[in-house]
């Protein structure tokens, strides 16, 4: 099997401090964050086109590869998610690869920060102008990207309004500003909590 390789790790990486991600989670918490996980990848994969090999990259600079080693690991990791049409992959995601991901979602939220604060000063322009969020571009695109990628690959993707998908979509936009600032992972890890209960 061909393994894509990647430069050492930048010795300016951040360094990552678990002691922010302490709390820890039963094992049906754990179910439901990974559900909320792979909802927030896709809203960055729908917004700054981050696919496998940014993830398996940053992975890499954040010296996370044994949780997160290569692109079949990370598949599976994000087909473990309940809400997925296809549930081939783990059913179990562990406190390490949760924390990995967290980690890793941020970190790709910080590098994209400008995208995302742009997106964001849009859609409150469209509210302020009483307009909808299709009618700028940038928002346009995430939006109808969000709305195929969730249809495609969740079980109830079919079932749900565009309209309600949209909702989703502009909520986990607000999210991926919050996590791409300072304390992103603890905000993001803190969240999985509220939303596991």
């Amino acid at each position: 099997m061909n393994k894509t390789m990647y430069p050492p790790a930048n010795m300016s990486a951040p360094k990552l401090k678990w002691e922010d991600l302490t709390a820890l989670p039963y094992p049906a918490q754990l179910e439901n964050m990974k559900a909320q996980i792979d909802l927030v990848l896709l809203a960055l994969e729908s917004l700054a086109g981050i696919g496998s090999d940014a993830i398996i990259r940053a992975a890499f600079e954040l010296r996370l590869e044994p949780a997160i080693a290569n692109r079949v690991f990370l598949w599976r990791l994000r087909q473990s998610n309940p809400l997925r049409k296809s549930e081939g992959g783990r059913k179990k995601l562990d406190i390490e690869e949760a924390r990995s991901l967290v980690a890793i979602t941020c970190y790709l939220a910080k590098e994209n920060q400008e995208l995302i604060r742009r997106a964001v000063a849009l859609w409150q322009q469209m509210v302020q102008q009483n307009r909808q969020p299709h009618e700028a571009a940038l928002l346009g695109d995430y939006l109808d990207k969000f709305c195929n990628l969730y249809q495609e690959r969740m079980q109830n993707g079919k079932n749900i309004s565009p309209n309600t998908i949209n909702q989703i979509a502009l909520k986990l936009l607000i999210d991926l500003l919050f996590y791409s600032g300072a304390g992103g992972s603890r905000r993001f890890w803190l969240a999985l909590f509220e939303c596991s209960h």
